[in-house]
């Protein structure tokens, strides 16, 4: 073999290392990251509603044994959309399946046993409101 020939497959080898890398990155960096019910309670709900479940009286309400909590889970998935009382709504920050999530999270915590969430009833829930999708932008979140 020369040595033309065996610089050109260095080349084309490091070329295809390269190409892959970056594709691999490029998708990293546009899909984000899924994560679970309780990571998304503890980031977005636990300062008000505290880790355990169970609220600061006279300020944010207990969800440990709510029977809301555990109610119509499109009536839930609507405190989350659009806020309710003090509480903001999370619909910029969080998608149809991060609320899913949390919310099953919620609902199966704490002696709490009601039936989870999928994202696309939330999704569905999200149309009938006409609540923008999330943007998942550092900006997206009010809170």
């Amino acid at each position: 073999m020369t040595r033309n020939a065996s610089i050109l497959r260095a080349a084309v080898a490091i070329g295809l290392v390269l190409a892959t890398s970056a594709a691999g990155f490029a998708h990293a960096q546009s899909a984000p990251p899924a994560v679970d019910g309780k990571t998304l309670f503890a980031k977005n709900c636990a300062a008000c509603h505290q880790a355990n479940g169970q609220g600061i009286p006279g300020a944010f309400p207990a969800l440990a044994g709510n029977a809301f909590v555990q109610g119509a889970p499109l009536e839930v998935a609507t405190v989350l959309l659009k806020g309710r009382g003090g509480m903001p709504d999370f619909s910029g920050s969080l998608d149809d399946g991060d609320i899913a999530q949390v919310l099953s999270y919620v609902r199966s915590s704490w002696g709490n046993a009601a039936a989870p969430l999928a994202a696309p009833d939330v999704a569905a829930q999200r149309s009938a409101l006409g609540v923008a999708p999330a943007s998942h932008s550092r900006f997206g979140n009010k809170h």
